[in-house]
């Protein structure tokens, strides 16, 4: 059976969703990164970068978001669009992977980690960010789905970091992107959204972010020990 490591962050949300939709059997393995446990050798066995979402599918390992939306949707022939549509799908999934979700991440990260720090880095990812949701907005003019004319991988990875707008843009971070919002809430209405919310329903993951747990998440902001 398929495992999945997971802690309950937008890169892993994005795989529970396509196992929610898919209808696949999996094992959950949480994984709680302010406890450290993606340090843990035998984690990074699976994901040498020791970050969170990554799977093993009989004997093999596949580590990063949207490589396992890739692996899976090409494996079980869900969610990958039309052929003739291949490129364009690689082209939006690789802007999630590299423009939305790591500029997003910067944003959060100095709007509530590192607030006060440093003005510049807010401003340049605020901004950064902003300028990413408009490029989607203004592809999803008109659009119901971001590839083609059905619901992809895309949706499914653009899904985990839009639904976490208010801690990178701030409450009412839609409201200036009517087509992205108007396209979010076509998705999360999606039965498998529900169900992806309650896929760790049962485990009590650490939320004080202690210095054990700033070390465990940022550890090279820290000297390493002997």
């Amino acid at each position: 059976m398929l495992k999945f490591h997971f802690h309950p962050t937008p890169n892993s949300m994005k795989i529970a969703l396509f196992l929610k939709e898919a209808g696949l059997d999996y094992e959950l393995v949480p994984v709680d990164t302010l406890k450290g446990e993606q340090h843990q050798p035998a984690f990074r066995a699976i994901n040498p970068n020791g970050k969170l979402p990554a799977i093993e599918d009989n004997g093999k390992r596949v580590f990063d978001s949207n490589a396992i939306l890739l692996y899976l949707a090409d494996k079980h022939g869900q969610f990958g669009g039309k052929p003739e549509d291949r490129g364009e799908l690689l082209s939006w999934l690789m802007f999630v992977a590299t423009g939305l979700g790591p500029y997003s991440g910067q944003s959060v990260h100095f709007r509530t980690a590192a607030k006060g720090k440093s003005d510049y880095a807010e401003n340049r990812y605020t901004r950064e960010a902003q300028r990413h949701y408009k490029v989607l907005d203004d592809h999803l003019a008109g659009r119901e789905f971001f590839v083609g004319d059905s619901y992809t991988i895309v949706d499914i990875a653009a899904w985990g970091w839009i639904d976490r707008v208010a801690n990178v843009l701030g409450e009412n971070g839609l409201v200036t992107y009517p087509n992205l919002k108007r396209w979010f809430d076509s998705v999360n209405a999606r039965p498998a959204v529900a169900e992806a919310r309650q896929i760790a329903k049962d485990v009590s993951f650490k939320s004080e972010r202690d210095e054990a747990a700033l070390r465990a998440l940022f550890p090279s902001n820290y000297a390493e020990t002997a």
